[in-house]
């Protein structure tokens, strides 16, 4: 999954409009203008499609942890330059407030099954000898049933 396809499924999740998309940017202390906004969900082969970067998702990211759970004192966390699977669902953990168990049930909900220790695994150190790279099709699914959580009403999507 490329940063742009995570963006418009958190976009789509928490039926986020543009004014709201902004204002998350701008909890994290960074402005972005609405033009830019919208070159991020053009269709990649569109010639103003724009590919968001990874420093960009992470301050959306940071910045939805505190739409979330409300901001807190002081200056916004610094974004991660370079952004991983686990640092993603990391981010979703913290901005949803969510437990082991919370999240092996999103995941229950498209037939995904984890373990409590695959899970761990997840957000150990890279260093860690536990430590386990987390895939796109993990981080996928686990948008789906975030999906199928938070708007019941809509389908399963491929």
């Amino acid at each position: 999954m490329n940063n742009n396809d995570i963006l418009k499924r958190l976009r789509y999740i928490f039926d986020l409009s543009d004014g709201d998309m902004l204002a998350i940017f701008a909890l994290a202390e960074r402005e972005v203008e609405p033009t830019q906004l919208k070159q991020w969900f053009q269709p990649d082969e569109s010639p103003t499609f724009d590919a968001l970067k990874d420093i960009q998702l992470a301050t959306f990211l940071n910045g939805l942890i505190s739409h979330l759970r409300g901001k807190k004192e002081g200056p916004a966390p610094a974004p991660e330059r370079k952004l991983t699977h686990n640092l993603i669902l990391r981010k979703l953990k913290i901005a949803l407030n969510l437990q082991t168990e919370d999240m092996l049930a999103i995941w229950e909900r498209v037939d995904f099954r984890l373990s409590k220790h695959e899970l761990s695994s997840f957000f150990r150190q890279p260093g860690h000898r536990n430590y386990r790279l987390c895939q796109d099709q993990v981080l996928r699914n686990f948008l789906q049933g975030l999906q199928l959580k938070l708007r019941p009403s809509t389908e399963e999507t491929a």
